[in-house]
């Protein structure tokens, strides 16, 4: 018997979705976004494999909110194939916490306790939330599941995950988590099947978009990552402004008199790229801006990223791969040859031809180091988990 999966990754102002057909194998059927929520300019696109299926604008009123955007996917959906029933839902979920740390079903239950933690995503957990209540009532019948992005991180080492807070902090749950979580198991998985079995045992993945951090994985293992407590840390990023003293926090509480509400929004909406350019979070923009501000914005993003890359390093001990995927990564050919110059004493040699043209693999055949692009795809592991606990729930 087929059965359907879809996907949902919520974000702020979209939604991601992809449908899967689970027979004998999990078959992709379709996927796309609409994005805009809350925006007078709404679009819905969809493609079936390379063939377009949907590409238009959006009456504002289709997507107000998740709930009414959702009921647009679900008209494309029933145009395309039919009213054919979903029998589950997998959802991206940013922060698990301390308890989260695999795919789980969703109950009243587990949905209260990850409301909780929006504290620590303010950006990610209320909008993962709303699609989540949003495909409960669309699909009252389907198992919905949560895929966390903190789980892949939660075998570090104590010394990755802990501050040098007093130890009940930690016990509490303040500790370093790391993100991206279902990005870096898709491309960690596409490594073992691109790179010979010597080239895995130790990479450096980096998923550079809107959202930025960096990984260290040793045998398919996370063991480091540059993302702490919460979503701020590490990589300056498109709005998020990174790494940061603690002390400025402090500073701007005593003596600008700034309350929590707004250091909340200068360091989640108002700083990185967009920030330190004074125009854009856009890499796309702001390479073609020509103006200083925006190229010192590049150019602290690029510092932070060497910076860790030698981070990483310490903690493999070197390292036999280096990825680069999520929008930037993918796409931004100027950023990887600049991150990956003058590293050949780490023994990455970057082929300037094969990287400007977006193949694979962009290292020189004597680089010591692969160098890869590889193509993130977070909707196909929440896909597999969600039928793998669809099919477990099946044989109970």
């Amino acid at each position: 018997m087929v059965q359907h999966v879809l996907t949902l990754n919520a974000g702020s102002s979209s939604i991601k979705f992809a449908l899967f057909e689970q027979e004998a194998e999990l078959v992709e059927r379709l996927r796309g976004e609409v994005d805009g929520l809350g925006t007078n300019a709404p679009r819905l696109a969809a493609s079936e494999g390379d063939k377009a299926i949907a590409d238009e604008r959006l009456d504002a009123a289709r997507a107000a909110d998740h709930e009414t955007a959702l009921g647009a996917v679900l008209g494309l959906l029933q145009k395309t194939i039919g009213h054919t029933a979903i029998e589950a839902v997998g959802h991206r979920v940013v922060h698990g916490g301390i308890d989260f740390t695999q795919p789980i079903a969703l109950d009243a239950a587990s949905l209260d306790r990850l409301a909780k933690l929006t504290p620590m995503a303010p950006l990610h957990q209320p909008h993962n939330l709303a699609g989540i209540r949003a495909a409960q009532r669309a699909f009252p019948d389907a198992m919905q599941v949560a895929c966390f992005d903190t789980a892949f991180h939660r075998a570090h080492p104590w010394v990755n995950d802990t501050y040098a807070l007093p130890r009940e902090f930690y016990d509490q749950g303040i500790r370093r988590y790391g993100f991206h979580g279902l990005s870096y198991e898709y491309v960690t998985g596409r490594l073992r099947e691109i790179a010979p079995p010597e080239g895995q045992d130790r990479a450096v993945i980096m998923h550079l978009g809107n959202g930025a951090s960096m990984c260290a994985i040793r045998d398919g293992r996370s063991v480091g990552s540059t993302m702490g407590l919460t979503t701020l840390d590490g990589l300056p990023m498109g709005t998020r402004c990174g790494e940061l003293d603690p002390g400025v926090v402090l500073y701007l509480l005593q003596e600008r008199h700034m309350n929590a509400e707004q250091i909340t929004d200068l360091l989640y909406n108002r700083s990185g790229l967009k920030g330190l350019s004074g125009l854009s979070q856009d890499m796309r923009e702001l390479e073609a801006a020509g103006t200083l501000e925006a190229a010192q914005a590049i150019d602290y993003f690029v510092f932070r990223i060497r910076r860790e890359l030698g981070a990483m390093a310490a903690i493999l001990s070197g390292f036999d791969a280096v990825v680069f995927c999520g929008g930037i990564g993918e796409h931004a050919w100027r950023i990887r040859e600049r991150v990956c110059r003058d590293f050949e004493w780490l023994g990455i040699e970057l082929d300037d031809a094969r990287n400007r043209a977006g193949e694979t693999v962009i290292s020189t055949d004597r680089s010591r180091v692969r160098v890869l692009v590889i193509r993130t795809d977070e909707e196909t592991v929440i896909a597999r988990h969600t039928a793998s606990l669809l099919a477990r729930r099946a044989t109970s």
